[in-house]
């Protein structure tokens, strides 16, 4: 693990570079030119410059062995400063996760101190034009070469679509069905036969490169197998979802924040009506501070998320990597729109960094599972919870918050309760009139849990800093007061939706009558849900004064 004050330094040095090497008129300078400042990428990559790829890297391999709270700061940098660059940076991360997870002493050894060394740049191929989210449709095959019976190497045919530093790379990560099932290969740049395509021309990251790679006949030797054994690399894929998954969340996170960022300083020099938009509930209630809420419950989760990796006792984690991302990117996703009409006509131009970071955060929804496939890995995971557990599983979590309250009355933990009883009743209620036969319920049901796990995260890390007791390395710019209001601002919204949406869905899926639709409402708690409104607009107006610093800081007053 990386000490605090060790990271604290390396994210200060990235800050100061980007400051310097890319200003926000050279990055919509290089967005324009739908190029790739690869000088720059290496130069934060090279061991002998900013080296980020050290942080990553384990220490007997050269790097710092960084672990899953380290990673999450980097790229919420990272994406700050440019989600472009952000993706060519770690795209070596994600490109050696095969490797990390999957590979033999040996070949681990070799390669990752290679990049730790050299400042390689990897590729993560894995994507085909007709494999996306769906590897299972994998059709890039790597057939064995013998030699007096034994295996000596493979040779590789097929193609790879959306692939990141796909035109850069110095070695490729490459997903191909063997005889005995999917395995990862290590392609270097050069190889006979290999080849990549001119990069795309995407809607945004124009300062990534994505190339389509294309094998023809490839051949590597036997010990490019990574692990050694065939078969492995869906399940080395899985291995590390939750972590990479936790990247992109945290994209998302950095990318929104950069552009309320810049929509909050306008509105307090924007005059509109004899007073500045920042004075205006119109302007700050829709276009800012519900924005802020999202994102900092995706981050509650995501930390959280983190420290449980790093803990290392719980297993890969997919399904929390899963709502940290799904949360996270469309609560970035959001912010970024919001911050174009936050502009107004202003937003809408090239010439306001707002309007590439909009095009740029759209990726985080779509790369690494999209949206959708998100919901439906977080319901069908949670479904097989609340039916293992008689349906008790989010009960029992409703009830402690309930707990919580008791010693932290202030941080909306009862709100988060009511989320968690309804959205078991929901799932109950489902179960029993076999609703989970309707796709779209399942997905509806993902987002749900969502935003329920993640009201609950946000009231723990408010309680958490009101004790004094949050990690050393977790993002501070909110006091405990501030927290609180902003955990029982999100409570409302994911106890609101969970109770009216669900009635929406359920209903209009058949899963109660006419005649059943009170008890349904009494079951979800819905009056008490409106109840917990109350005091909303307040929260709202203590938030926008902070936000724009007409409140006092005070540290431990939740």
């Amino acid at each position: 693990m990386i000490a605090a004050k060790t990271l604290k330094l390396s994210l200060k040095s990235l800050k100061d570079f980007a400051k310097k090497r890319l200003p926000d008129e050279k990055l919509i300078e290089l967005d324009e030119k739908d190029e790739c400042p690869l000088e720059i990428v290496r130069y934060m990559c090279s061991p002998d410059q900013l080296g980020i790829q050290l942080l990553f890297i384990p220490e007997d391999c050269g790097g710092f062995g960084g672990g899953a709270f380290d990673v999450y700061l980097v790229c919420e940098e990272m994406a700050r400063i440019d989600l472009g660059v952000a993706t060519a940076v770690l795209a070596t991360f994600l490109g050696s996760d095969p490797i990390t997870v999957g590979a033999t002493p040996e070949q681990k050894k070799l390669w990752l101190s290679r990049i730790a060394d050299e400042g390689l740049l990897f590729a993560y191929g894995a994507t085909e034009p007709e494999a996306g989210s769906d590897l299972g449709a994998l059709r890039t095959t790597a057939d064995r070469v013998m030699e007096d019976g034994r295996v000596v190497g493979y040779k590789i045919n097929g193609n790879k679509q959306w692939i990141s530093n796909g035109g850069i790379a110095d070695a490729y990560s490459v997903l191909a069905n063997t005889p005995s099932g999917p395995s990862w290969f290590i392609v270097e740049k050069g190889a006979k036969g290999f080849s990549h395509d001119e990069p795309e021309d995407k809607h945004g990251i124009r300062l990534s490169n994505t190339a389509a790679l294309a094998f023809s006949d490839v051949y590597v030797d036997a010990d490019r197998l990574v692990g050694g054994v065939e078969g492995q690399g869906l399940n080395q894929a899985q291995a590390v979802f939750g972590y990479t998954r936790l990247m992109v969340a945290a994209f998302g996170l950095g990318a929104g924040w950069s552009a309320l960022d810049r929509a909050i300083p306008y509105s307090t020099k924007r005059i509109q009506a004899g007073a500045p938009l920042s004075e205006k509930q119109g302007y700050t209630h829709k276009l800012i501070v519900p924005h802020v809420a999202h994102l900092e419950a995706a981050r509650s989760y995501i930390e959280e998320t983190a420290e449980r990796i790093d803990a290392g006792n719980e297993g890969s984690l997919n399904t929390e990597g899963a709502i940290a991302k799904y949360m996270a990117t469309e609560a970035g996703n959001a912010a970024a729109d919001a911050s174009i009409q936050a502009l107004g006509g202003y937003g809408y131009t090239h010439e306001y960094m707002v309007e590439k970071i909009s095009r740029d955060v759209r990726i985080t929804t779509i790369y690494e599972g999209t949206s959708e496939i998100m919901e439906m890995t977080i319901g069908r995971d949670r479904w097989q919870l609340h039916l293992k557990t008689r349906g008790q599983y989010y009960h029992e979590q409703a009830r402690q918050y309930e707990a919580l309250h008791a010693r932290h009355p202030n941080v909306g933990a009862d709100v988060a309760a009511l989320a968690l009883h309804g959205l078991a009743e929901v799932m109950e209620k489902a179960r029993l009139a076999r609703l989970t036969r309707y796709q779209h319920i399942l997905l509806r049901l993902g987002e749900w849990i969502a935003y329920a796990e993640c009201a609950g995260s946000l009231c723990r890390r408010a309680s958490l800093m009101a004790e004094g007791k949050l990690s050393e390395k977790a993002n501070r710019r909110f006091d405990a007061t501030a927290l609180a209001a902003l955990s029982r601002i999100f409570a409302r919204e994911a106890a609101l939706k969970v109770a009216e949406e669900a009635l929406r869905w359920i209903i209009g899926a058949g899963g109660v009558s006419e005649a059943e639709v009170p008890a349904f409402e009494a079951s979800l708690g819905v009056p008490a849900v409106h109840r917990s409104q109350a005091g909303l607009i307040s929260d709202m107006d203590y938030i926008a004064d902070v936000l724009y610093g007409r409140a006092k800081r005070t540290e431990l007053a939740a």
